[in-house]
């Protein structure tokens, strides 16, 4: 007899406090709670973490080693598992190589349509294949880009000679390089070379090689300045130092090769075609724009081809991503793309009975396009899946077949479950996301005065048509419209255009030492602290100094190889993870050892420990919302929200003069409660004297901004201009304008507010 329900008792991973709960089988699961409540604890690190466990188990050692590793959950009892298919938001990186056809799959199949039936006939698809080299470009290696110098970089033109014109190490005044070119008697030392003959610069840059006097007067064994560059940076084939990595970041640039033009592939391949294009250029072609085109193909001898290559295109254009094209670097995806494309590998699948397991699949997604995903949750639930997915967007919980709660709180407040069962009923639940959804933010009607502008002109980056617009200053802006139509493009174009500072998802730290201890620089004064409450020296209080535990180093865990299997992580035995020898552990302030110190909260910290620096440098973390942090928890465990939020803390207590700020999705990770304390700190930054500009389909955020760039009107190609710029209470005709006057559930939303509070 089948499980209908995943059983799990005792459940006690990160802050679970021994929870017990039945998960339905076949049904869309929804876990909802406020941000650090512990829903990702419950579904990821224990229901996926004991599935994926369990199966690795089935196979031999050779082939563990190899699969990924699996923490096992601290929990009493599960039962009613079945193999599991974890689809997070991590980008799916890859090297230059990868790209949206590669990792589908879906060029495989373009590849071997043209080896079939292209003219002229070239081969087998090996030979459309960049990364095989009986097809890749010989120039380029089949990456489509080149490194070249970057001559702008390489030298100073209002410089001399003598003043360090060249700028490239060991080529200044002094250094190793200079007395090859400064002591031949050839180029004028003390003129700047703004002031030099065209053909006098290319002499010193290229040699010989260049046409025109000077360069007939060149020493025979005369290398330029560029060609000694390259042989030395570009040429070598010895290992990199990390210094010479930095050169070659700092002085050269990405261009397109010069003969594939981008295509990565041989001349032979580049050029034969199908219904009249070459490869190439259905790399380029937008994926919905190509599935049509396909379909053209019409001999029988590649029918099946055809066809599993027209129903993998028109998948991407079904979960919303056929404004993609197949050449676009997987590294240049968002994590909400990432996901999207990690999903497409399982629309196909005839395997049933499987759990599914989401983190916030509509990220991303502007809520016109949020349907698309709650479709393809509802297939995979059809086919006898059973799918769990975290999510904070009310659209998803509405079609959710159940619904479960974790809270009520963050952190040692959260990991019960304080609700389970459906949509309506978590309506008129007394919890915190019921009371969430019951909260309707209105459109601000009293809009901040901006102070001036910053133009954006001419973009043409990706999608851009010819953008020009204002942003303005001293207030905070919001770029909308629908995936794909250009918003990242343009904040990409402004950063290039303006000096900014970016606020990303991206990891704070990939240390594990690096606490926010560390982070806020508190280390030292705790230290200072314990030292001048018991009068012995600070060093003592250091977990990497004198009074570390000689066994672990300070670490307070031993690491143990086990091969195939995951390295054991172990408590010390000699200090059971206190990290601290027996004599510091003896030293108090207020009670609290150096090693309880760790275990504190943030918010704790705050009102316990008796210094101001340490206050200080805390209270920014508490004011963003992650007062439920403890003080020794590693950074490599945030979420991507929480990241983007230490990010925020840090500009709020570092920034001195008025910046401009791009912040990416700012309430990814956020639940609906924690909306409030991201305007909050967005407010705190524009108060600061700062220009925030954000990325987002959050309808409360675009509620509560002072202005809006709203772009469109479709994905791609179809997008790329400007439908709107000016106060939200403006917009009329657009997408966002349809999504604003509803809310999520599609009823009206409430109108502009004429309480100066809400201002």
């Amino acid at each position: 007899m089948p499980q209908h329900s995943i059983r799990i008792r005792g459940a006690r991973t990160n802050n679970l406090q021994h929870v017990d709960v039945d998960v339905p089988r076949a049904h869309v699961v929804v876990f909802v709670g406020v941000s650090g409540s512990g829903k990702s604890s419950l579904v990821f690190d224990t229901i996926a973490a004991e599935a994926g466990y369990q199966l690795n188990e089935t196979y031999p050692p050779y082939t563990r080693n190899r699969l990924p590793k699996w923490n096992r959950p601290e929990v009493g009892h599960i039962e009613g598992l079945s193999p599991v298919v974890v689809i997070d938001q991590r980008r799916l990186g890859g090297n230059a190589r990868s790209t949206v056809g590669t990792i589908t799959g879906i060029w495989t199949y373009l590849r071997l349509l043209f080896s079939r039936v292209s003219n002229p006939y070239v081969g087998e698809s090996t030979c459309f294949s960049f990364n095989d080299p009986a097809g890749m470009c010989p120039t380029c290696s089949g990456l489509g880009e080149v490194v070249a110098s970057a001559v702008d970089r390489i030298v100073d033109l209002d410089k001399s000679l003598s003043e360090g014109a060249v700028l490239l190490p060991g080529f200044a005044t002094g250094g190793y390089w200079y007395s090859h070119f400064a002591d031949i008697g050839v180029f004028p030392l003390d003129t700047p070379l703004r002031h030099w003959s065209q053909n006098e610069r290319d002499a010193l840059l290229y040699g010989a090689g260049s046409a025109g006097s000077p360069a007939n007067t060149l020493p025979k064994d005369y290398e330029g300045v560029v060609e000694r560059f390259e042989r030395i940076y570009l040429r070598s084939s010895d290992d990199m130092s990390e210094r010479k990595k930095e050169t070659l970041a700092k002085f050269t640039r990405s261009e397109v090769c010069p003969d594939c033009r981008g295509d990565r592939l041989g001349e032979a391949s580049r050029n034969a075609t199908v219904l009249g294009h070459t490869i190439g250029e259905m790399a380029r072609m937008e994926v919905s724009e190509l599935a049509e085109r396909v379909t053209g193909v019409t001999e029988a001898s590649v029918a099946p081809v055809v066809s599993a290559l027209a129903d993998r295109l028109q998948a991407m254009v079904t979960i919303g991503l056929g404004y993609l094209h197949l050449g676009r670097s997987t590294t240049t995806l968002s994590g909400g793309e990432s996901q999207r494309i990690k999903t497409l590998r399982h629309l196909g699948s005839s395997l049933t009975e499987m759990i599914y397991v989401f983190d916030e699949p509509t990220v991303g997604l502007h809520p016109h396009d949020v349907s698309s995903m709650t479709e393809l949750l509802g297939q995979l639930r059809d086919k006898g899946n059973c799918v769990l997915v975290v999510e904070h967007d009310p659209a998803v919980m509405a079609i959710a077949d159940q619904i479960i709660e974790v809270g009520p709180g963050a952190g040692e407040q959260g990991g019960t479950l304080v609700y389970q069962g459906t949509f309506e009923g978590l309506c008129r639940a007394d919890t915190a996301t019921a009371a969430a959804l019951a909260q309707h933010r209105p459109i601000k009607d009293d809009p901040r005065t901006p102070r001036g502008h910053i133009t954006l002109a001419d973009a043409t980056r990706n999608n851009l048509k010819n953008v020009t617009a204002d942003i303005p200053t001293g207030v905070m802006t919001v770029l909308t419209g629908v995936a794909g139509s250009g918003k990242t493009s343009l904040a990409s174009e402004l950063v290039a255009q303006h000096d900014a500072v970016v606020i990303d998802q991206r990891p704070v730290s990939t240390n594990r030492r690096s606490t926010p201890i560390t982070y806020t620089g508190i280390a030292a004064p705790i230290r200072k602290l314990f030292a001048r409450n018991n009068r012995v020296a600070a060093s003592l209080f250091s977990s990497n100094s004198e009074g570390a535990c000689p066994d672990c180093k300070g670490l307070g865990v031993v690491y143990t190889d086990l091969a195939f299997m995951k390295d054991q992580e172990t408590v010390c035995e000699t200090c059971q993870g206190r990290r601290f020898t027996p004599q510091v552990l003896e030293y108090t302030v207020d009670g609290l050892s150096i090693a309880d110190i760790d275990d504190l909260t943030i918010s704790e910290a705050i009102d316990l420990l008796p210094d101001r620096a340490i206050v200080r440098a805390l209270r920014h973390l508490d004011e963003v919302g992650l007062g439920y942090l403890r003080l020794g928890q590693p950074l490599t465990t945030l979420s991507g929200g929480e990241c983007q939020r230490v990010k925020i803390a840090k500009e709020l207590r570092d920034s001195t003069s008025p910046a401009l700020y791009i912040l990416d999705e700012p309430t990814t990770g956020l639940h609906l409660q924690d909306i409030d304390t991201l305007l909050g700190l967005l407010d705190g930054l524009v108060d600061h004297g700062h220009t925030v500009v954000l990325i987002e389909h959050n309808l409360d955020v675009i509620r509560r901004a002072d202005w809006m760039i709203d772009l469109g009107p479709g994905p791609g190609k179809h997008g790329g201009q400007i439908l709107y710029q000016g106060p939200v209470a403006g917009i009329t005709g657009t997408a966002t304008t349809e999504a604003l006057r509803e809310d999520g559930f599609g009823t009206p939303a409430a109108p502009p507010s004429t309480d100066p509070a809400s201002r």
